[in-house]
């Protein structure tokens, strides 16, 4: 009994660190990917200053090129905390001196600190995933990617609401000292955390760059690369038009960072922990069929919707769905990805694997674009319902394919 006890003890200290660590990373995130532009234009930029503030993100996209280098650390608990510890200290120590520059005179050098931040932020992310793949047992990993990915929307509602009351009551500067602030708060729970025995990896070779070279090296890589790079295809384009769409039907700024920021959000979070749970007592191939056919379904509803003036609660109800089906698929490809990764190199094949989500997105949200310009919304929902059909039928083939051939 007393065993129970400490053990659940551990696995709640467990899933607190890996929440807070991932909701850490969130929050910044979203703040100057959402809501800095919206600060920027009030401020009177222009649309091309403003376009380069996503250059925050390049080094999200480029993280996997210095991922060997995190796995040095060999499958060392200490060391990828070490690696977090550092990476985070330094973010949170760039965000405070940009608190004392000017937004108005000083953007470039404020860009050129935030590209630093973050790729402190993204180095983190790398030694936070290895952390999570070690400390995770295999039955606890889709949980884990629950956690993780309820961390990741609830730094959403936090980085799109709780951080832009701030700076409208108290500015720029307090803004980012609450910023570098909640970072240190974050890293807490990791300090006190201590793994319960782990048995280390002793790699015989040195990591090096070429193992970036190596993952696309191995057997039907192909597959698992289609997989990874499409999964989210029958959803990407609802949720990159989606703030479009309503912007057309005639709802404010405001409405829309509510029922997609708040609303949204909150519910891709529960959808994730859900999921999460239910995937450990089903396992991955019954929860897939699962997250692929509800994700088809709000295809088939945003399609429908979408050939009348949909009513506000159809509407919410839509909306509430696509981030649940999102946070779904998240942990999905989180858990996959976990799952497929060689010992030792935990931290780079997990960062490249997301990487071609990433990209794939990135690929998929441009052409959305070109539809919905070219043909109206509505045939872009019909064509995210053809492709979630392909999906239900495509998928479950490469992920038995590629589960095969690993083990």
């Amino acid at each position: 009994m007393i065993l129970k006890k400490i053990k659940n003890k551990h696995n709640i200290h467990k899933y607190t660190t890996l929440l807070t660590l991932y909701l850490a990373q969130s929050i910044p995130m979203t703040f100057f990917a959402s809501v800095m532009p919206v600060i920027m234009r009030t401020e009177h930029y222009s649309l091309t200053s403003i376009g380069l503030l996503q250059l925050v993100k390049l080094p999200w996209i480029l993280k996997f090129l210095w991922a060997p280098l995190i796995d040095k650390s060999k499958g060392k608990i200490e060391k990828y905390k070490m690696w977090i510890f550092g990476s985070e200290i330094f973010y949170a120590i760039i965000i405070f001196i940009t608190a004392f520059l000017d937004i108005k005179t000083d953007f470039n050098l404020i860009i050129i600190f935030l590209v630093l931040a973050f790729t402190a932020s993204a180095t983190q992310d790398i030694a936070t995933d290895a952390f999570a793949i070690l400390i995770l047992k295999k039955e606890e990993r889709s949980q884990g990617n629950g956690i993780q990915s309820a961390g990741s929307f609830l730094g959403t509602v936090i980085g799109s609401g709780v951080l832009l009351i701030i700076y409208h009551y108290f500015g720029w500067k307090y803004l980012l000292f609450a910023l570098s602030g909640f970072v240190i708060l974050a890293l807490i729970p990791l300090k006190g955390f201590k793994p319960q025995k782990i048995s280390y990896h002793k790699t015989q070779t040195n990591i090096s760059f070429k193992d970036i070279i190596f993952f696309f090296k191995q057997k039907n890589i192909v597959l698992r690369i289609v997989l990874l790079s499409f999964f989210y295809s029958g959803l990407i384009g609802i949720l990159t038009m989606l703030k479009p769409w309503l912007v057309d039907l005639g709802y404010s700024i405001k409405e829309i960072g509510i029922y997609s920021g708040v609303y949204g959000a909150l519910s891709g979070a529960i959808a994730a922990i859900f999921i999460g749970i239910q995937m450990k007592r089903i396992g991955e191939k019954k929860a897939l069929y699962i997250i692929l056919s509800f994700a088809l379904l709000v295809g088939l509803f945003f399609w429908k919707l979408s050939l009348t003036t949909p009513t506000y609660l159809l509407l919410q109800l839509a909306i509430i769905g696509l981030w649940s089906a999102y946070g779904m698929a998240t942990v999905f490809v989180y858990t996959y990805s976990m799952n497929m990764v060689r010992k030792g190199r935990e931290g780079t094949d997990f960062t490249i694997q997301i990487v071609l989500t990433h990209l794939g997105s990135l690929f998929l949200a441009v052409v959305s674009g070109k539809i919905s310009q070219t043909f109206g919304y509505s045939n872009l929902f019909l064509s995210e319902v053809i492709i979630g059909c392909i999906l239900l039928i495509v998928i479950p083939f490469l992920y038995k394919k590629t589960k095969t051939d690993k083990s």
